[in-house]
C-alpha cells in the first residue's frame, strides 16, 4: 500500500485516476514516476524574504531565483530506508541561471496519524502534512507542525523563522498533463516562495535496489 493511500483512506478513491496512480505506488511495485515539464512562474517574496531563502537552498529546501518558463523535473522513487519505513522521494531539480534543487522524503508514520515530510538533504526538518482531494480530484498537501532535528538535540521550529507550504498537484484532462502549484507563505513576512507549471510523467522500471544514490538523503533521521 502506497503512505498516501494509508494516509487518507477511503478518501484515496476521490482521487483523479492519474493521480491515483502517480500516487498509489509503493517499494514492491518496481516503478518510478519521473516528470519532466517546465514552471509558468518560478517567485519568491520581497527583498527582506531573501535571507529565509538563501539560508534553504544550502540544505535544498527553498532557493531565491525566480523566473517564467524554467525547465523542471520531478522524481519520485519509493524505497525503504534504512529504519525499513516506506519512502517517497520528492527531488525537484529547476534550470534557472544557477539550477537549484529541492529535496523531500515523505514517510507515514504511525505514530503521528500522519505523513512526515523530511525536508532537505540531512533531513533536519520534519514537517506534519494534512492531506486531503480537492474539487479537481487533485492531491493537496498543506504543512503543519515542524521539528528540528540536528545531532542529539530537537526542538519544534517556531513559525515565525519558518512558512506554511499549500501544495496542489492535479490532473488537466484539457492539456493531458499534471499540473503543480506551491506557495509558502509566513503569517508575519507575508509570501516567502512559490512555483507553478506543468509536466509529463514517465513510469521508469526500477529494483530497489537500484534507486539512485544521488535522490537518497546524505543522512536519515530516525525521530518523526
Amino acid at each position: 500500500m502506497s503512505i498516501y493511500r494509508e494516509a487518507l483512506g477511503s478518501v484515496f478513491d476521490r482521487l483523479h485516476p492519474q493521480i491515483q496512480k502517480r500516487f498509489g505506488f509503493n517499494s514492491s511495485d518496481g516503478v518510478a514516476a519521473i516528470g519532466t515539464g517546465a514552471m509558468d512562474e518560478l517567485w519568491h517574496g520581497r527583498l527582506y524574504t531573501l535571507p529565509f531563502l538563501y539560508l534553504g537552498s544550502a540544505r535544498r529546501i527553498m532557493f531565491p531565483e525566480r523566473g517564467t518558463n524554467v525547465p523542471f523535473t520531478i522524481r519520485n522513487y519509493a524505497y525503504r530506508d534504512r529504519f525499513g519505513r516506506e519512502t517517497v522521494t520528492w527531488i525537484r531539480d529547476f534550470r534557472t541561471r544557477r539550477p537549484r534543487r529541492f529535496d523531500a522524503y515523505m514517510i507515514y508514520s504511525r505514530e503521528r496519524g500522519t505523513i512526515v515530510d523530511y525536508l532537505g538533504s540531512h533531513q533536519h526538518l520534519a514537517v506534519d502534512i494534512d492531506l486531503s482531494v480537492d474539487e479537481r480530484g487533485g492531491l493537496r498537501l498543506r504543512s503543519g507542525a515542524q521539528r528540528v532535528y540536528e545531532g542529539p538535540f530537537s526542538f519544534s521550529f517556531p513559525m515565525f523563522f519558518s512558512g506554511v507550504a499549500d501544495v496542489c498537484e492535479w490532473f488537466d484532462e484539457t492539456i493531458g498533463k499534471f499540473r503543480i502549484e506551491v506557495n509558502v507563505t509566513n503569517r508575519v513576512w507575508g509570501p516567502l516562495f512559490g512555483y507553478r507549471g506543468s509536466f509529463d510523467v514517465t513510469w521508469a522500471p526500477v529494483r530497489p535496489e537500484d534507486v539512485p544514490a544521488d535522490v537518497k538523503p546524505r543522512r536519515e533521521q530516525r525521530r518523526e
